[in-house]
């Protein structure tokens, strides 16, 4: 992944948020917040991916992620916490989610997952929206007056770039969770 990926971790425990951060730090721009308060504080739309706690004194993860997603902020979130998975996660809005302990090799793994995933989504938006306008052109124009068009013949080039992307993305997904949630995000714009 590139360094302007910006990752976000909360968490109440401070030595384990710096712990998580110091792990990342490598390969990403990495924040730190100690409580739900703060992490509201220094949220951004350059924020892609966020760790968070969902047990913390205060406003607790679950709040936390109800407020980033009702102020509109589309960043990648997985809660990394010791609290075992239950139904209540059906309808939480996060990506992803790990429970404590974590090693470093699943940390780095599933920010590059989340992250390959905005990148997914993107790609294939922009799929879908130039095929439509390729099959528009092609329903309203003549085959010899395309044929001609310099800027349709660039629009196709970049239609079979971004198949190839969208292909690759796919057939490198490393699992099922991996494929299904990028289909969920993709859902979840429309």
């Amino acid at each position: 992944m590139s360094d302007e990926l910006e990752v976000l971790v909360v968490d109440d425990e401070a030595r384990l948020a710096d712990l998580f951060a110091a792990w990342l730090q490598s390969e990403w721009t990495v924040d730190t917040a100690y409580d739900g308060e703060e992490a509201l504080e220094k949220m951004a739309d350059s924020v892609e991916v966020i760790l968070l706690d969902r047990r913390m004194p205060g406003l607790s993860g679950d709040e936390v992620l109800a407020e980033i997603r009702e102020a509109g902020y589309d960043s990648r979130v997985v809660m990394v916490t010791a609290v075992d998975p239950d139904f209540d996660i059906i309808e939480m809005g996060f990506d992803d989610y790990l429970v404590k302990p974590v090693s470093k090799e699943d940390l780095v793994t599933i920010v590059d997952n989340v992250a390959g995933r905005s990148e997914y989504e993107s790609d294939i938006q922009e799929y879908y929206a130039l095929v439509s306008k390729k099959a528009l052109l092609e329903s309203e124009k003549a085959d010899r007056e395309l044929a001609e068009h310099e800027e349709y013949q660039e629009l196709c080039e970049r239609v079979a770039e971004l198949e190839e992307r969208v292909d690759e993305t796919v057939s490198g997904m490393t699992s099922h969770d991996d494929f299904v949630g990028a289909f969920q995000d993709l859902q979840s714009e429309n």
